[in-house]
């Protein structure tokens, strides 16, 4: 099955809503552990030694349009469709998160870089995407995964870490596009003094 542009609207309803289960339970006020990770913009970064307060959203991975997807019912898979309008939300929301205290957004997946750079341009996003395809911060967060197609994805989640230590975590995510506008509305709730 070829590949849609994710870019128009979707209507969610038709789309399965994930379900909490306790995935994400353990990473309140847990330490970010120091893993160098590949960025998008060929820089290397440990999400523990970025200073400030760090905007992390995880997603399974983004396909690229008129390509074939990775399974044939991959909407059907719930949390997997919405990689794109989650992106696009958090393109659309930067300057906001910015001026609420984010000192930093990365996008996170387990695709690899050169394929995550891909979907960047596209997008025009204004931030990195962190490639963890050897699944090393996956493992060592115990980040909630799924597998599909004979592949290791992250589950759909955001965090908020301040100097390196995860303060909010947002998971399940549903609808994908509406999670730039939570993690934005918790930043002006949780403003630093």
């Amino acid at each position: 099955m070829a590949q849609s542009n994710n870019l128009h609207v979707v209507d969610w309803s038709k789309i399965p809503e994930p379900i909490d289960d306790g995935g994400t339970r353990h990473l309140m006020d847990l330490r970010v552990p120091s893993i160098s990770l590949v960025a998008t913009s060929g820089a290397t970064v440990d999400l523990a030694a970025v200073a400030g307060r760090v905007v992390v959203y995880a997603y399974p991975r983004t396909g690229v349009p008129g390509q074939i997807g990775l399974v044939d019912d991959w909407d059907m898979i719930p949390g997997a469709r919405g990689c794109t309008p989650q992106s696009c939300a958090f393109r659309d929301h930067f300057s906001d998160l910015k001026l609420a205290g984010a000192d930093a957004v990365f996008g996170l997946s387990t695709q690899d870089a050169d394929y995550q750079r891909e979907m960047v341009e596209r997008l025009h996003l204004p931030f990195p995407v962190l490639s963890d395809a050897a699944l090393a911060l996956v493992q060592a967060m115990r980040l909630p995964t799924l597998g599909v197609g004979g592949q290791t994805l992250i589950k759909r989640l955001a965090w908020v870490q301040d100097a390196g230590v995860i303060k909010r975590v947002f998971y399940p995510v549903f609808p994908p596009d509406q999670n730039a506008a939570d993690v934005l509305a918790w930043l002006k709730d949780n403003r630093r003094s």
